[in-house]
């Protein structure tokens, strides 16, 4: 004969090791006061929670005293005091709670049963997932064969839905909004989800969509809210169950991770109180594209090889979910490129936009900063500012878009990249982000099709009024690459090769075009420049040397 307590509660914590409670008392009152029977610190449940009575005839029952975010039996919502049967769950938040009812003291001695053996063994299940993926669909085997054909054809069925609903998903919350309805549904212990995703192919997998079983009512969509906000943090899930589902395409059940042996590098399982999960890969074809994710308060009932059936549905949503991602993943890219092509060929000739992309000279959607050799050209229109004052808004806009549109062609012509428009003011530079071993060639070449170019405007009368440029190119080294805040990126280029570029226009006549010592250097045919003595400038500490063109 064995004398024991009638009743045992097994409190689950989230991010704390299980305890074991006996209770002695007719009453005990759960809830966040520390002067509770049972002291719950946790923001997810009220000061006075619920309450554990117990009846005539050695029976239980638990009530809910009014709390914010309610209190459920076995996962359904406890509107009303009801009788605790062996072996019921009541959660409260994230706070869960298996109640264990003795037999009565005269009932036959029973074998001890240690009330933490479920977390000393190991019981984890890892599979191949390709070995799942018609698992699920064929059913248990050992079945009559006609009703295993029969619930074989009533899955694949389902399994045809699902993927249907799949495939007209085109956003990853459509994605990720079918998948937790219905393993919800299906997987009753599932209690959160999460979809992580290897975005860039990089290997590292992120966090994309999570979601808390959603409880009912007001109270119902708080709690939710609450948890939600907590999911993204992604404490709950052990990285390196992620980590081994993604690098060796292997599906995952576990009830209790925090003592497997291949999971115990990571420390952070038992202070995050990691127990139970399943976690599969999102595997179609050769690429794995990320992990589907979920865990259980409760943990899972079986956890033999054979009825291994939630693991096997877990991996077969998985495969449909992980060609939707795919889906979405390549749609994301092409987005991306077209955002990325929009935004270089602001800058650049369409030529030389194809090249940057195709090679992958873009990280991150930016051009990392570099030092490069470069050629600057300021394109300067001469009396502008007089101009300005004579012509309405509206007709001076135009004329500038017009002279921009015109002076364009032949900079992309040569390859050369456009920096800004710095009011009537053109500034661009040759060498990057592609090198170009010639670009004060370039540059010259550019700037005497730009006169060339302008003077045939003005004799057509194809502006609304003449105009005249000083061109001023200078060679150097400089910082080129994407520059600005979070809010705004331009590609520009910097330094001391800059500001002498802009300094040189100073000395350069209307309609003209005069170049350092630096670019006259580089030039294969150095014939068409002529010296025309040395300059100090501003900010500048030596005398230059400026060489003017011959084809003005």
């Amino acid at each position: 004969m064995k004398s024991t307590t009638e009743l045992t509660l097994h409190i689950y914590i989230e991010g704390s090791p299980e305890q074991t409670l006996d209770v002695a008392q007719d009453q005990v009152i759960l809830g966040r006061l520390p002067e509770c029977d049972v002291y719950l610190p946790s923001s997810e449940v009220s000061r006075r929670h619920c309450q554990i009575r117990r009846l005539a005839q050695g029976k239980w029952r638990v009530e809910d005293l009014g709390s914010t975010n309610g209190t459920l039996l076995n996962q359904g919502r406890l509107n009303q005091p009801t009788l605790i049967n062996d072996g019921d769950v009541i959660q409260l938040g994230n706070v869960g709670i298996r109640m264990e009812l003795a037999k009565s003291a005269s009932s036959p001695a029973q074998p001890a049963k240690n009330p933490r053996q479920s977390q000393t063994e190991v019981q984890t299940i890892l599979r191949s997932a390709e070995e799942l993926q018609q698992r699920w669909i064929e059913g248990d085997h050992g079945q009559d064969p006609l009703s295993t054909d029969h619930l074989a054809h009533a899955r694949l069925q389902y399994i045809v839905e699902i993927a249907k609903g799949l495939n007209r998903a085109e956003s990853i919350e459509a994605i990720f909004s079918q998948v937790e309805s219905v393993i919800f549904q299906e997987l009753r212990n599932v209690e959160r989800l999460a979809l992580l995703i290897d975005v860039d192919g990089s290997g590292k997998l992120e966090i994309y969509k999570a979601a808390a079983r959603q409880l009912h009512g007001a109270q119902g969509r708080q709690y939710y809210r609450q948890e939600l906000s907590d999911l993204y943090k992604g404490d709950w899930i052990s990285r390196s169950i992620c980590r081994k589902v993604f690098q060796e395409k292997v599906a995952i059940k576990t009830k209790n991770v925090q003592v497997d042996q291949r999971f115990a590098e990571e420390k952070s399982i038992l202070m995050k109180g990691i127990g139970n999960a399943l976690a599969v890969p999102l595997w179609n074809d050769q690429e794995v594209v990320g992990v589907l994710y979920a865990d259980a308060m409760m943990g899972f009932d079986q956890l033999y090889s054979t009825q291994d059936q939630d693991l096997s549905f877990f991996s077969t949503i998985a495969n449909l979910v992980a060609a939707s991602v795919q889906r979405w993943l390549l749609t994301r890219r092409l987005q991306e490129q077209k955002r990325i092509r929009q935004r270089l060929e602001r800058y650049h000739s369409p030529a030389v936009v194809q090249q940057l992309i195709t090679f992958g000279a873009i990280e991150d959607s930016l051009l990392t900063p570099i030092e490069a050799d470069v050629s600057v050209l300021f394109a300067d229109i001469v009396g502008f500012t007089a101009l300005s004052e004579q012509l309405p808004p509206e007709e001076l806009a135009d004329l500038l878009n017009r002279f921009f549109e015109e002076m364009l062609k032949p900079l992309f012509a040569m390859g050369g990249t456009l920096d800004k428009f710095i009011g009537d003011c053109i500034m661009a530079f040759f060498g990057a982000p592609e090198p170009q071993a010639d670009h004060a060639d370039r540059a010259v070449k550019v700037a005497k099709a730009m006169l060339e170019r302008l003077k045939s405007l003005n004799q057509s009368r194809a502006l609304s009024h003449p105009l005249e440029l000083r061109i001023a190119i200078n060679s150097g080294k400089a910082v080129v690459g994407d520059v600005g805040s979070s809010q705004r990126v331009d590609y520009t280029v910097l330094g001391g090769t800059v500001n002498l570029a802009s300094r040189l226009e100073s000395v350069c006549d209307p309609g003209a075009c005069v170049i350092s010592e630096e670019t006259y250097q580089r030039l294969k045919h150095q014939s068409a420049f002529s010296p025309i003595g040395k300059s100090k400038f501003k900010g500048i500490d030596r005398a230059i040397t400026v060489y003017r063109a011959k084809w003005q």
